[in-house]
């Protein structure tokens, strides 16, 4: 009923949603020497980085053969062994990805790179717990290089990684052609769970522990590790997980080869035998300018995901461990500020576009104001897109059925964002971004930018919730329960059927389902679908 908006919404993610808690530096299980400089030895060769304010950072290690040539859409294969010592010191390449305000353009393939921060002095034996972190951007954008890690490894005294994955046409191309790779459709989440293996294979050289290793990831990071709790190629790779405003959201194998043969047409690749080998002679620039039509998606039907994601959590067929869901309270407001300076019959055609024949229903459940101004429709847009789930199933009542789903299961600590009136992502003048898509991330991360510095508007209550996040995480990633010390309890879902409100100058508070479902008409929503 919904298709367009979702369509909509989805595109607009692509915009707006990226994280990661990367880093710095480099590092090692070594000693520093004096210029601050430390040593690891990964099974592939050894690997130098920088130790900086407490924190050894190991960046642009790669965890994968450059994907280019004869390896573009084909399973990522091992890196060499080399000898002496590399340079871990600067990020690698980002991923291939069309200008947004997730990053510049890029156009490099050789760009399958992890990461790895950790606490200066961490020894060998210490076996600390690991933090996965998978960028979001829709899929189409984003990289690890976003952010700064060092604060949430400071606090946390856990160890994090952040990763690269190949995006947009590069990583989520499907087509009849490629039905015997492995990857078909999901090159990008093959990355990942090569990135995954990597982990478990060389934590320990950092001093981290393999059996503790919590992936969590945003918005279509969240939706990966949604596929990652599914796939059975992903058993054993980590050991806890968190979804933020995300969904387990795929798509079946015949679309996602719809929308590859639509793609492959408009470069003018039309020979049904050799579809893939007229990609792969076209430049990376080529492909990329002619992409922005094309809709990358998760893709059911496959090897890694037999079935949906959406199907496979419903039935229980997924890992049981412990898990983080959450959302932010104005998820929508990030994707209406296109409908900032529209008018009531703008608002009227959208809901008639939405929603046909019920537009009238809806209305009279989020009416018109007796007062307005230029944001109104956007905050009304956003209202809806947040509690119907409307941008691919995120945030509202969706979130709230898809906690429930994974309760029946295993264990759950639910939350909701909800410091509503800090910064947005883009300072627009006026427009309250609420707790909108993203604005989380510069709390678990200070140094995030989507284009503008967050952090540093923050007041003190701001600054709090930060740290509050940012332990709340911590303990999850020692223990598997988001509990810290003199911070608001929080208990899990299954027992309560409460979710933490995450609210600024320490006033964070366990809500119930029901005061969640009224904040959102779940009510009148549920009676929609």
């Amino acid at each position: 009923m919904f298709a367009k908006t979702i369509v909509r919404t989805v595109a607009v993610l692509s915009l707006v949603t990226t994280m990661v808690i990367a880093p710095q530096a480099a590092g090692a299980t070594g000693l520093a020497d004096a210029s601050g400089s430390v040593v690891v030895r990964t099974l592939q060769g050894a690997l130098q980085g920088v130790s900086s304010n407490g924190v050894d950072s190991f960046l642009g290690v790669r965890y994968a053969a450059a994907p280019v040539g004869p390896l573009r859409w084909q399973p990522p294969q091992p890196v060499p062994a080399w000898s002496g010592v590399k340079s871990a010191t600067a990020y690698g390449n980002r991923c291939p990805a069309l200008v947004s305000t997730n990053g510049p353009l890029s156009t490099s393939e050789d760009c399958l790179f992890v990461n790895v921060q950790r606490p200066t002095g961490t020894k060998l034996t210490m076996r600390l717990p690991v933090y996965v972190f998978i960028h979001g951007g829709g899929l189409v954008n984003g990289s690890s290089n976003q952010a700064d890690g060092s604060k949430f490894v400071r606090e946390t005294n856990a160890i994090v990684v952040t990763l690269n994955y190949r995006l947009g046409i590069f990583g989520f191309l499907a087509l009849p052609s490629l039905a015997k790779t492995v990857g078909n459709g999901n090159f990008g989440l093959l990355d990942q769970q090569a990135a995954l293996r990597w982990v478990q294979r060389n934590i320990i050289a950092f001093g981290g522990n393999p059996s503790r290793v919590t992936i969590g990831g945003e918005s279509a990071g969240a939706w990966s590790v949604c596929a990652h709790l599914v796939s059975p190629l992903s058993r054993g790779l980590f050991s806890q997980a968190m979804m933020q405003s995300g969904s387990c959201f795929s798509r079946p194998l015949s679309e996602s080869q719809a929308n590859g043969r639509a793609y492959a047409a408009s470069v003018g690749c039309r020979e049904a035998g050799n579809l893939v080998g007229c990609l792969r002679s076209k430049p990376v620039r080529t492909l990329l300018d002619k992409s922005a039509a094309f809709r990358p998606s998760l893709t059911s039907g496959t090897t890694l995901l037999p079935t949906s994601t959406q199907s496979a959590v419903e039935q229980g067929h997924f890992a049981h461990v412990p898990l983080v869901v959450g959302s932010n309270r104005d998820e929508g407001r990030t994707f209406s500020q296109g409908a900032i300076g529209q008018k009531k019959a703008d608002y009227l055609k959208f809901l008639e576009t939405t929603f046909g024949a019920k537009a009238a229903t809806v209305l009279s459940h989020y009416p018109w104001p007796s007062k307005s101004d230029r944001f109104t429709v956007a905050y009304l847009e956003g209202a809806i897109i947040t509690d119907a789930g409307l941008a691919a199933r995120i945030g509202g009542c969706t979130q709230l059925a898809l906690t429930n789903t994974f309760a029946r299961y295993t264990t759950v600590y639910a939350y909701e964002f909800d410091a509503r009136n800090g910064p947005g992502l883009t300072p627009i003048p006026g427009y309250v971004w609420g707790a909108g898509h993203a604005a989380e991330l510069a709390y678990l991360s200070p140094a995030f930018d989507n284009g503008t510095p967050i952090a540093p508007t923050f007041n003190s209550g701001e600054r709090q919730l930060s740290r509050n996040l940012i332990k709340y995480w911590g303990t999850f990633a020692f223990n598997g329960r988001p509990n810290a010390l003199g911070q608001a309890r929080w208990f899990t879902y299954n027992a309560t059927h409460r979710i933490m409100s995450l609210r600024v100058a320490g006033q964070s508070t366990l809500i119930s389902a029901a005061a969640y479902s009224t904040e959102h008409q779940c009510g009148f929503w549920n009676s929609m679908a």
